[in-house]
This record gives C-alpha cells, sequence and structure tokens, in this order.
C-alpha cells in the first residue's frame, strides 16, 4: 500500500489516514467523522483545525459527505488486490429519539434488562454515542435506576446483571467528556442517595460478586469527587466499615483498591471522619495491605492515608498496636517515591514527638528506622526531607547515640 498514491482529498487533515465516514463542518472542512469528534470533543478552543475559524462543539452541525465517502469506497474495491482494506458503509449516527425510546423502556419491567443491555452496548460503541446519550438525559435515567434498585437484598441474578449493566454504562458516560462536574455535582453531589446506594450494593455483594465491587468502586470514588463537604461530613459509619471490608476483600481489581484508598483519602480530611475510619480499622488493614507489595502507587496511596490518620492519638495508638507498622514504613523508605518518603518520615516524626514510649523508640532502632532516617541525610533527598530527619534524629538521639549509624550521621551532617 506503500506504493500507491492515494488520492490527497480522501485523507482526513486530522489523521492523515483515509477517511471511513467523510462529513463537511460548517467551514467547509471534510474530516473523518471520529477524528473531528474527538477534536470538538477535546479542543480547549473550539475552532477549524484547517481554517481556525469556530466550531459548533455539537456533532450534529457536521453534514455527511455521501458523495466522497462513495468514492472513497470505490476506491479501495480497485486497489484490494495492492493491500487496501474494503471500507463498510458507516451506520446510521444514534439521534436522541432512539435514545429516548431506550429510555422509556426502563420503565417497562419485561423491557428494563434488554434496554440497558442496548445502552451499554451503544456507550461502548463510540464517543459521538455517548455524547448523545449524555445529552438525551441517560445519565440521570441511570441514576434513578440505581437508586430505584438499591434496596435489592432478595434480588436474582437477574437484577443483579442489572445493576452491574447500569453501573457500568453509567461509568462509561460519566467519562465522558461533554459531561460537565457541575450538572455531576447537582445529580449526585447534593444528597447521600446514590452514595447510600453504592455503600448497600458493595455490603450486599462483597462476599459473592467480586465483578459488581469492581464495577462500583470507580464510581463511588467519582461520586465523593463531586460531593458537596458538607455531604461528606454526614457518612455513616457504616460506609467507612463497608470501605475496610472492601479493602480486605481479596481478588479486587487494581483500579477498585485504588479506587477505595482514593474515597478514603478524599473523606479523611474532615475530623469527624477520621474519627470514624479509624474506629473502622483502617489503620491495622492498611498496613496489611502494604504487606502484600502492592504497586508503586499503590503504596503511594496507603502512605498517604496512613500519614493523616497517625496526626491523631487514636491512629498513632491503632498504628503502633500492629507489629509490623514501623518495620513496614521503614522498609519502604528510599524504596518508593519521593511523596511516599516524605509521609513516612511524618509518620516517624509524630511517632517520635507524641508516641515515643521506651518500646517505641527501641523498636524504631531495632527494625533500622533510624539508619534509614541517617541514610535520609546522606542521600539525595529534599532539604525539608532531610531537616525532617535531623529533627527526628535529635528528638531521641540520647537512646540512639550508641548506634553505628548515629555515629556515622555525627560525624557527616551539614553544620548548622
Amino acid at each position: 500500500m506503500d506504493e500507491i498514491e492515494i488520492p490527497q482529498y480522501f485523507l482526513c487533515p486530522i489523521s492523515f489516514q483515509i477517511m471511513k465516514d467523510p462529513v463537511t463542518a460548517v467551514t467547509g472542512i471534510t474530516y473523518d467523522r471520529e477524528s473531528i469528534e474527538q477534536w470538538l470533543l477535546k479542543a480547549k478552543d473550539c475552532v477549524c483545525p484547517v481554517t481556525k475559524q469556530p466550531l459548533p462543539r455539537s456533532s450534529q452541525y457536521l453534514t455527511p459527505n455521501h458523495t466522497l465517502r462513495r468514492l472513497i469506497q470505490a476506491w479501495c474495491s480497485a486497489n484490494t488486490s495492492n493491500g487496501v482494506d474494503q471500507i463498510l458503509t458507516p451506520k446510521t449516527p444514534l439521534n436522541k429519539h432512539q435514545v429516548q425510546k431506550l429510555m422509556k423502556d426502563l420503565e417497562v419491567p419485561h423491557c428494563y434488562q434488554t434496554s440497558l443491555e442496548k445502552l451499554h452496548s451503544l456507550a461502548t460503541e463510540s464517543v459521538r454515542n455517548r455524547t448523545c446519550m449524555v445529552e438525551a438525559g441517560v445519565v440521570k435515567a441511570l441514576v434513578k435506576a440505581v437508586n430505584i434498585n438499591k434496596n435489592f437484598e432478595d434480588c436474582n441474578n437477574t437484577n443483579t446483571t442489572c445493576i452491574e449493566q447500569a453501573l457500568r454504562t453509567l461509568h462509561l458516560l460519566w467519562n465522558n467528556q461533554a459531561m460537565m462536574t457541575n450538572n455531576m455535582k447537582k445529580l449526585v453531589g447534593e444528597n447521600l442517595d446514590f452514595i447510600n446506594s453504592l455503600t448497600l450494593i458493595l455490603k450486599l455483594h462483597l462476599d459473592d460478586n467480586i465483578k459488581l465491587v469492581n464495577e462500583t468502586m470507580p464510581l463511588l470514588k467519582l461520586t465523593i469527587e463531586v460531593a458537596d463537604s458538607t455531604l461528606l461530613g454526614n457518612l455513616s459509619f457504616e460506609f467507612f466499615k463497608v470501605m475496610v471490608r472492601v479493602l480486605k476483600k481479596g481478588a479486587l481489581s487494581q483500579q477498585a483498591i485504588k479506587s477505595t484508598l482514593h474515597v478514603l483519602i478524599e473523606t479523611t480530611h474532615l475530623g469527624r471522619n477520621r474519627t470514624k475510619i479509624i474506629e473502622a480499622g483502617l489503620v491495622t488493614e492498611l498496613i496489611e495491605l502494604e504487606l502484600e507489595k502492592p504497586e508503586k502507587n499503590i503504596t503511594e496511596l496507603i502512605f498517604n492515608l496512613l500519614a493523616h490518620l497517625c496526626s491523631c492519638a487514636e491512629g498513632r495508638e491503632q498504628f503502633l498496636q500492629h507489629a509490623a507498622s514501623i518495620a513496614v514504613i521503614t522498609k519502604r523508605v528510599l524504596r518508593v517515591s519521593a511523596a511516599t518518603d516524605d509521609r513516612a518520615i511524618h509518620i516517624f516524626s509524630v511517632i517520635a514527638k507524641f508516641s515515643a514510649s521506651k518500646e517505641v523508640v527501641l523498636e524504631m532502632l531495632r527494625v533500622g528506622a533510624v539508619s534509614k532516617l541517617c541514610m535520609v541525610m546522606q542521600a539525595d533527598c529534599a532539604s525539608h526531607l532531610k531537616e525532617k530527619a535531623r529533627d527526628v534524629l535529635r528528638l531521641h538521639s540520647r537512646v540512639w547515640n550508641n548506634s553505628p549509624c548515629i555515629q556515622v550521621y555525627l560525624l557527616t551532617r551539614h553544620q548548622r
């Protein structure tokens, strides 16, 4: 195909590939539909890529160029022996009327599952379909469906499949950039209904449907991110118990684990939530999770949470009750990332200042925490990390003074 000269007007000005579905913008320039729709969706300034004239962001102003498409198809068919792929006639674009019909079917019991399956299929098909579905109000209909079906303790497999389908479709649409955050804030972020629905789904199916849990957690993360801060302050103790249960569960997807940790980070900034989180046993579970040697970005999230929780007395108490707590923090210093080092040294700092019993101070020496702090002083670390490490070492220098690493530190430390 490299030896064949492709007519220039067959190529999309954006992708420089043969157009499969040519459409003409209001500026008179023809593009491949997928390329120009992606451009309109992502471009900060909505202008024609060629003429730089303003363009409507909606794809409804793109006119199919049937004549050019037939010419391209005929040329491709004539050159199949030269390795050129044939181009099929594109499907008729989805319109709001078709979507609204499917939405009405959601209200008819015997059509409910079929309608959800069709909506999900359309959402996975193309960005254009997702944009059309968002504009038609599918998100609101799916949120309503999840809220209505939250009390399904005795539901059968069919109903569970429907919930899973609704969540998966909703997640696809939420990630569509045509959906504005403010709209979602009004829809799911101004009351606890949707959060409570997702929490109940997790609670009921954590032990028998990991697939459903993996679908629910990323959606809960997105919901928490747009929720009003006052609303987050009203989260129940039961909510945090469920989050801890999720982290305890094996076979979760990496995305579900990260989403759970993000949810907890978003909610732990409020003092009343921090108390509930600690009472739910999160500190212990975070240490257990870290002992499984997770990937780097999960470790960073774990250390972020531990640093927040160890900032209060109850959190430090639960942290020190775990036999491996200081050791696991020590092992990760200088091995993961600068962010992890910062959080680790913060944990050592608050422990050394406020919870430093004789046993704790000796444990820091025994498991190598003191050695790691000395290594930070010698390593190529940020100056603020060195200063933090120096402060911790000074706090209990009398106890640690006989340690060989302290002697090295004293000989090589920076002049004050």
